[in-house]
């Protein structure tokens, strides 16, 4: 770095002022942004400001030692003059001064730093970066954390080696605790947990349309089966179907078709606060390709993932690392969901979950 007598105020003090990231994402888009802090972290000494949105982003980040304070937004897409919270947004950022910038976002959040006087050279923003063919997105932010905005060039440290190719999730003691009064409520306390997902907010937004027409839709009758199988393979374990409010009526109609025992529909019963330490000491995990998925295999659990259109190797879940297996299927020589079969499913999760659970802290 070059010595401090040489540099102009403004900048010296830009300079020293700690990492700034936004990105406003869904839940698996924070699972994985965990590997970009935990880099920048790591690079500077320093904890990372974080601008982002979404009821799941506070839960997901609270135990993370990387993240300084966490700006929550409700919508970048209200008028700036309507909106309470971007107007504290700017003048919060104001107040703590333009620093060293990733936005790893897309749309109008840029906007907001600019109105917060953060000089476009301060940052770093992913849409100008290429993207590698073959690069997860573990391996993306990495590199991309490892990237110096132009106007802070010779001025900041190097990015240092080693940082995991996968997303990890922290979990407080509370969550963990807030788990076992959840589970003995239920009369679960003690017992052991294979984890099925498979609805989505594509399938959720559908309301009186078809499911079948949803583009992460998996008919009801093979996850029946895999169900069975599931309940073959672990005779002695709970089966919990999760999702949201508008996902109970899709778990409810597999669990019918499944007819099986043991198997208990909490979709819309689980906090996100909660659902991470009982992912975190799960069995196994199959789901379509969503946020929970992202966690699971970022906490070590042997996930199985059904992906609809979506890139199996950028958005592998966890990153590239995790004890995840992504599956995809063609339909008319396009990527689709329904091209999955049942009985390749059954058997990726016999052979991932033999292996085990993989902690969290091992994953590299």
């Amino acid at each position: 770095m070059q010595a401090r007598g040489l540099l102009t105020p403004p900048t010296a003090r830009a300079a020293e002022a700690r990492p700034l990231v936004m990105r406003c994402g869904a839940f698996g888009d924070i699972v994985l942004l965990t590997v970009l802090l935990r880099q920048l972290h790591q690079r500077f000494g320093k904890q990372v400001d974080v601008i982002s949105s979404g009821p799941w982003t506070q839960p997901l980040l609270e135990g993370e030692r990387a993240v300084g304070r966490l700006f929550i937004l409700r919508s970048r897409r209200t008028p700036y003059w309507l909106s309470l919270q971007q107007r504290r947004l700017v003048a919060w950022l104001r107040e703590r001064g333009s620093g060293p910038t990733w936005f790893a976002d897309r749309g109008e959040g840029r906007r907001l730093l600019s109105l917060a006087g953060i000089p476009d050279d301060y940052i770093c923003d992913t849409n100008t970066y290429p993207w590698t063919p073959e690069e997860t997105f573990a391996d993306r932010y990495i590199r991309f954390g490892s990237y110096t905005p132009k106007a802070f060039e010779g001025l900041l440290p190097e990015a240092k080696p080693g940082i995991p190719r996968a997303a990890r999730l922290n979990i407080p003691p509370a969550a963990r605790h807030e788990l076992e009064a959840w589970l003995a409520d239920r009369g679960l306390s003690g017992r052991q947990f294979v984890m099925i997902h498979p609805g989505s907010r594509h399938l959720a937004r559908r309301w009186l349309r078809p499911r079948s027409g949803a583009s992460k839709y998996w008919p009801e009758e093979r996850w029946a089966r895999v169900v069975r199988a599931v309940r073959d393979g672990c005779p002695d374990h709970v089966i919990l179907f999760t999702g949201t409010r508008a996902e109970r009526h899709f778990n409810a109609d597999i669990i019918r078709q499944a007819a099986v025992a043991g198997a208990h529909n909490v979709a819309d019963r689980l906090s996100v606060r909660t659902l991470l330490p009982l992912l975190e000491r799960a069995h196994s995990m199959i789901s379509v390709d969503t946020g929970p998925a992202h966690a699971a295999a970022a906490l070590g659990c042997p996930t199985v993932a059904l992906f609809g259109t979506a890139s199996p190797v950028l958005y592998r879940p966890g990153g590239s690392t995790t004890p995840a297996v992504a599956l995809t299927g063609t339909v008319n020589g396009q990527q689709n969901i329904l091209g999955i079969e049942a009985e390749r499913v059954i058997d990726t999760w016999r052979q991932l979950s033999q292996f085990g659970r993989i902690p969290s802290a091992d994953l590299s």
